[in-house]
């Protein structure tokens, strides 16, 4: 089953457009996040990118193609769902954006631009939803000579060092965090401790005060 598709320009990232299930965006965070790592990987490279990969992550696997003008449709399905028909799918993606919009993709500067797009994407997922339907076991039972030659990788060979870079990052962030929390903490602690010590003072100089005050007055 198609869980999530997205479409970017490959030399920037930009995304063009997007196909989610908004009741299910929360579960799809973490994979949309490696998906645009995906994406930054492409547009970071000295080399292009094969025109065909699948990368396992998890319980899923991406599945991406570029184009010839240098757009690249991605989509997350679950491991078990058979390559042909998701590259079948992403086929039929490009063919269709690239008909409405070749001639406009150079030209945008804004993230999902073309994200009235998402109603062809739904309409297109909803055809390989079932994996036994006719027109999906004939296209199954299609030559699959390509697909087998097709790259599949581990999400974590992809992004590789982009991801660890991340991660000491967030490391670093959550260090200098704790580090404010702790001087925070010894600041209150040792204005505790200085009341502490002289709290006997304090209130040995009140009774005398009082004391003679009292006195004084009567």
């Amino acid at each position: 089953m198609v869980r999530l598709t997205l479409i970017a320009r490959v030399r920037d990232g930009l995304p063009l457009a997007e196909g989610l299930d908004a009741d299910k965006e929360h579960e799809m965070y973490s994979y949309k996040s490696q998906a645009k790592g995906i994406f930054k990987k492409m547009a970071t490279s000295s080399s292009k990118p094969p025109p065909r990969m699948s990368i396992e992550s998890g319980p899923f696997t991406f599945h991406y193609l570029v184009d010839a003008g240098d757009v690249c449709y991605l989509t997350l399905t679950e491991k078990a769902y058979p390559k042909k028909l998701a590259f079948q799918y992403l086929e039929e993606l490009a063919s269709e954006f690239s008909r409405l919009y070749a001639d406009q993709i150079e030209g945008v500067t804004r993230p999902y631009a073309f994200i009235k797009f998402d109603t062809f994407i739904q309409k297109t997922k909803k055809l390989y939803l079932d994996t036994r339907t006719q027109r999906n076991i004939a296209k199954l039972n299609a030559d699959i000579a390509e697909v087998h030659s097709i790259m599949t990788r581990n999400i974590q060979d992809v992004l590789g060092q982009g991801e660890r870079l991340d991660r000491m990052t967030e490391m670093s962030n959550m260090l200098s965090q704790d580090a404010k929390q702790f001087a925070v903490k010894a600041k209150d602690l040792y204005h505790q401790a200085l009341f502490r010590k002289y709290l006997p003072l304090i209130i040995l100089v009140a009774v005398v005060l009082l004391f003679i005050i009292v006195r004084f007055v009567f």
